[in-house]
């Protein structure tokens, strides 16, 4: 069990899917219980409760180790930090979770939130004033100053469901990557998917025939190709424009437009069937797998966009 700190309050971390019980040393993801050794534990919680800050090797050595113990900080250290990463699936490259700083120490990136453990009417009633006082800020006790990215919740003692899982990645799970490329990227997708409706839209009859020889009567595909190309082609030149411009909260706009985008590309992902006489099925059935991934791709893009402008302004 880790030893907790007089004065703070009894509570959970959470961050992204995970969850860190401070009285009980364990950490859960999506309310799976993690193996994470002692050591590592330690450092997590240091790191959540100062998100955003630099906690520097020296802060991390006086936690882990007495003054009195001689070890091989540096080597113990990264070890420590590596076992870290490892439970949390997070890379030092690309860190979605844990920055380091050369030469200075390391910094907790995404979103923490402290959330109080229920307690019964008559322990309430009876706790002091000072007490209630250190319960509502469960950091003052340590000196630690509660940080933006901290939410402690309170006031009715009720300790929230955690929200289910999602099968759509989240803001927190991805690295973060160069605007740039994110942008080269997305704007790729949407000429590919424009070259698919203008071609399409501009060969017809050629169409309509491989259509013919794939289901024996092609009207309602027609209908159905000539209706989404048509929808699919303004949403196209959007998206395109905007990434072109830089428009400002274009992952947002992409989200309230994903219901409407992920039909229309789970549809035109089957479009290869329709050169499977001339490519073979099994290349087919290949591209049109790669395709179905595409839309959610877009959206895993845009998050890590969106991650990157978040880093920037954190570090500034």
């Amino acid at each position: 069990m880790i030893a907790m700190p007089s004065g703070r309050a009894k509570g959970i971390f959470r961050f992204s899917t995970y969850e860190a019980d401070p009285e009980s040393g364990q950490l859960r993801k999506s309310g799976l219980r993690l193996r994470l050794q002692e050591q590592p534990f330690q450092v997590l919680l240091v790191l959540l409760e100062r998100p955003g800050e630099v906690i520097t090797r020296e802060e991390l050595r006086l936690k882990l180790w007495p003054a009195d113990t001689f070890v091989d900080f540096d080597h113990g250290l990264n070890t420590v930090i590596n076992k870290l990463r490892e439970a949390l699936s997070d890379s030092a490259t690309n860190p979605r979770y844990i920055e380091t700083l050369a030469r200075r120490g390391y910094r907790f990136l995404a979103s923490v939130e402290f959330v109080e453990k229920q307690t019964t009417p008559a322990v309430a009633a009876a706790r002091p004033a000072s007490t209630t006082a250190a319960l509502a800020n469960p950091f003052a006790a340590t000196g630690v100053t509660k940080q933006a990215g901290v939410q402690s919740v309170d006031a009715s003692g009720l300790t929230p469901a955690s929200p289910p899982p999602s099968l759509l990645t989240q803001a927190e799970e991805v690295p973060a990557v160069r605007r740039l490329y994110v942008r080269m990227l997305f704007l790729l997708i949407q000429i590919m998917y424009l070259s698919f409706y203008i071609t399409a839209l501009g060969r017809l009859i050629r169409v309509q025939d491989m259509l013919e020889r794939a289901f024996g009567y092609p009207a309602w595909a027609m209908t159905l190709l000539v209706i989404s190309a048509v929808i699919g082609l303004p949403i196209r030149l959007y998206l395109t424009s905007a990434v072109a411009f830089d428009l400002a909260g274009l992952s947002q706009k992409f989200r309230r437009l994903f219901a409407v985008i992920l039909p229309l590309d789970e549809l035109w992902a089957l479009s290869p069937f329709l050169l499977a006489p001339q490519i073979g099925v099994g290349l087919a059935l290949a591209a049109t797998a790669a395709l179905i991934y595409v839309p959610f791709a877009q959206r895993t893009l845009l998050l890590m966009g969106d991650k990157t402008e978040g880093k920037a302004s954190l570090t500034h």
